[in-house]
């Protein structure tokens, strides 16, 4: 069993602007995982479904989300759920987009 952590996301946003990457992983234990995803205005998203659930929290930004067939508009304050192989992306990033993403159980290491 892992032993309680606590976070910044102020400080854990700066690290990843320093480093300058697109996800950064900030916590993994067996049933979860945790990272900062950032997207540029007008940038493209990348990802492929996922083996995992995933949730997403929408802490600056706006965009919109497609999941499956369906759009969702997000911004800052937006909580999305996402279901494991479901295919879905980020796009019409109108402003910087920082999302805090939860995966469960652990995002694989594939």
């Amino acid at each position: 069993m892992s032993e309680e952590q606590a976070y910044d996301l102020s400080v854990l946003a700066a690290q990843q602007d320093q480093k300058g990457e697109r996800y950064m992983e900030f916590l993994r234990v067996e049933d979860m995982s945790a990272g900062l995803y950032v997207l540029p205005a007008g940038g493209t998203d990348p990802q492929t479904p996922h083996a995992e659930d995933e949730l997403y929290h929408v802490l600056a930004g706006r965009a919109v989300l497609r999941i499956g067939t369906r759009e969702q508009p997000v911004e800052a304050g937006s909580v999305v759920y996402v279901p494991a192989r479901v295919d879905h992306r980020f796009h019409s990033v109108t402003e910087d987009l920082r999302v805090l993403v939860l995966f469960a159980p652990s995002e694989s290491q594939a």
